[in-house]
């Protein structure tokens, strides 16, 4: 157990799962984050839907908190790191900036998305499809397959607890892969530490 996070194990393979929704590889030095969806405010000024336009800003504080809790030498995105392939276009001077100095000394991973699914320039980084590292293949969208980590689906995690329902955001894996079979254990993401519930555990919606 560390501060804000608690280890599991993914196809044998220890790693950190913390409550700000990322994950941590100690030994590649590596965070894992995913579905950013960065400038999501802004793509909806576009259709019409006014949203207050401080989600690019918000979303880089909490990726700032991470990263100095865990001073990692590379970050990887798991996709829909921004909400549209023009949401880079759309990113204020301000945000951008903000951005550069969180890249600054490490290696950055862009994984392409559904929603940014074309590498685009002026944002730093490398672009990839897929990245495999030892045991573990990082993605997208979910196949299914051993070792893999995903994000697309945006978990969430029912359980009842004191005579309540509580719905929370979560990981779900099956030790193999996160993200995966029916067999599989909710990590709920709280306030300082995980609450982990198995497939069983968890209410219907």
């Amino acid at each position: 157990m560390t501060r804000a996070g608690s280890e599991i194990s993914i196809a044998g393979t220890g790693l950190i799962a913390d409550c700000e929704g990322a994950l941590y590889w100690p030994e590649q030095g590596m965070l894992v984050l995913a579905d950013l969806h960065l400038e999501k405010g802004s793509s909806f000024a576009a259709r019409g839907v006014l949203l207050p336009p401080y989600d690019t800003a918000a979303t880089i504080d909490r990726m700032e908190r991470v990263i100095a809790r865990y001073a990692p030498r590379a970050v990887i995105a798991l996709g829909d790191s921004f909400h549209d392939g023009h949401g880079p276009d759309r990113m204020g001077e301000k945000d951008r900036a903000a951005l550069a100095r969180l890249q600054h000394g490490r290696d950055w991973v862009w994984i392409l998305g559904n929603h940014d699914d074309a590498p685009r320039p002026g944002i730093g980084g490398r672009f990839v499809p897929v990245l495999a590292i030892d045991r573990l293949f990082f993605r997208h969208e979910p196949t299914g397959a051993q070792g893999e980590i995903a994000g697309h689906l945006h978990p969430l995690a029912r359980v009842a607890a004191a005579g309540h329902a509580i719905s929370r955001r979560c990981f779900a894996s099956d030790g193999t892969r996160l993200i995966g079979t029916r067999a599989f254990t909710a990590h709920l993401l709280g306030a300082g530490r995980l609450y982990s519930f198995a497939a069983s555990a968890c209410l219907r919606d």
